[in-house]
């Protein structure tokens, strides 16, 4: 999940802790833990195509409103300044008339010394197993150069999935979508807009995932390698707290 966002979220995610003791029944607090052979994220490596640990609490109402936070190792380079990636979002999220829709905020918190936090608003629509979502940059700390443009709307991603059921419960999905602006150009380290493509299959908590892009070289990256195929496997739980 690469669902990250951040200050209003700060709040969200201490008084979670005391939501713990004095729930109502129309609410509840789940976490999710996992390992995945690879993180990918918009079709690029974000750990220099090695293992991550990941991990997150979060707490959804019967309103449809929802916040979490969540958490994975990170790795752009081996002497950069990156570690990990803690996210906060909320949003809202329901369903009128067979079409399902979910908005919010999401922000993406990394080591200080990167000095490279950033937010998305985010919207999707779905009906059935297909959805369309929406991604648009809000705000980075990041310093941009004078020919850059890291305002707000300044950067998109456009995506496309479809799941459905096969084999017993087995979820089958399909996924295509593009990234652009000076600031995913900036933050991925390639050279103009790119799409990427997936195909994943799950079942009890295991996933194989096939991605890729359609970057012919993305420049300085004999160790992420992002423009290749690449395979991934995932295990993850969910249990309620």
């Amino acid at each position: 999940m690469k669902l990250s966002t951040k200050s209003t979220l700060l709040a969200v995610a201490v008084s979670s802790a005391c939501l713990f003791t004095a729930l109502p029944s129309y609410a509840e607090v789940t976490a999710n833990a996992g390992a995945t052979s690879n993180y990918i994220w918009r079709g690029l490596t974000q750990t220099m195509n090695e293992a991550a640990v990941q991990g997150g609490i979060d707490y959804a109402h019967e309103s449809g409103f929802y916040a979490g936070t969540w958490a994975s190792n990170v790795k752009y380079g081996s002497d950069d300044n990156y570690s990990y990636e803690h996210d906060m979002y909320f949003g809202f999220s329901g369903e009128s008339n067979d079409i399902s829709y979910d908005f919010g905020y999401l922000y993406y918190n990394y080591d200080a010394a990167a000095n490279f936090d950033f937010a998305e608003v985010y919207g999707s629509v779905g009906m059935g197993g297909l959805s369309l979502t929406l991604s648009v940059l809000a705000h980075t700390e990041a310093d941009e150069a004078d020919n850059r443009d890291y305002g707000f709307g300044e950067a998109t991603y456009v995506s496309l999935d479809y799941g459905l059921e096969v084999l017993n419960g087995s979820e089958l999905g399909f996924h295509v979508g593009y990234h652009q602006g000076d600031f995913a150009e900036d933050f991925n380290g390639v050279v103009g807009g790119y799409a990427d493509w997936g195909v994943s299959i799950a079942k009890d908590g295991f996933s194989f995932a096939v991605t890729g892009t359609d970057l012919d070289d993305s420049g300085d990256d004999d160790s992420l390698d992002n423009d290749a195929v690449k395979f991934t496997v995932a295990y993850s739980m969910d249990f309620e707290l």
